[in-house]
């Protein structure tokens, strides 16, 4: 099987175990993800942190924005182009996303321009699973492949966060040749690092 097909396999795997999540089950996940993200240090000292509206499945990212934002840091979220790059907005809260193509909520606000994600100091990234290396595995889509090598372009070296469930750590996730490695990743019980970082 190569790389591409043993990514399709593994992503519907992952997807199909979130799919027998309960909404009670995200809830709760996402309020323990929150509480373990903000024991990172590069979330304790940022300033601006790029994030995303979490859907359907996905661990919970609202508690863990709103924690950051009542605590005076900038998030700021995607907003999906045609061609499946980002643009970037300010998150103000829950009232003011509006809903967008592919079921997604964006925020309402003034466009900052793809290039916004370069002045981040934490980028969260979503995802299906990472290895030890901290390589991720995406949903395919290639949108935070762009992110990521736009931030390699501009020299920008945020740090690199995968939010995740208890058990989508893996010994090996397949990777291709744009693919690039996360610092961390955070799940509900556990933070684990793999790219050490200045303190």
């Amino acid at each position: 099987m190569n790389t591409e097909a043993s990514k399709r396999a593994l992503r519907r795997r992952h997807l199909t175990m979130r799919s027998r999540l309960t909404a009670d089950d995200i809830e709760k996940a996402g309020a323990a993800l929150a509480c373990r993200a903000l024991e990172l240090p590069e979330l304790a000292r940022a300033a601006t942190v790029a994030a995303y509206v979490s859907m359907g499945s996905e661990p919970g990212t609202r508690a863990l924005r709103e924690a950051l934002r009542a605590r005076g840091v900038r998030v700021l979220l995607p907003v999906l182009l045609e061609d499946n790059d980002l643009d970037w907005g300010e998150d103000e809260g829950p009232a003011r996303l509006v809903p967008a193509r592919r079921g997604l909520l964006e925020p309402e606000g003034p466009r900052l321009g793809p290039e916004a994600v370069t002045r981040a100091d934490v980028v969260l990234l979503p995802g299906l699973a990472v290895d030890r290396r901290g390589m991720r595995l995406g949903r395919g889509g290639g949108s935070y492949d762009r992110v990521l090598a736009r931030l390699a372009r501009a020299g920008a070296d945020p740090a690199l966060v995968v939010l995740l469930y208890d058990g989508e750590l893996l010994d090996e996730v397949p990777e291709e040749g744009h693919d690039r490695p996360v610092h961390a990743a955070v799940t509900p019980s556990a933070l684990h690092r793999f790219t050490p970082r200045p303190r």
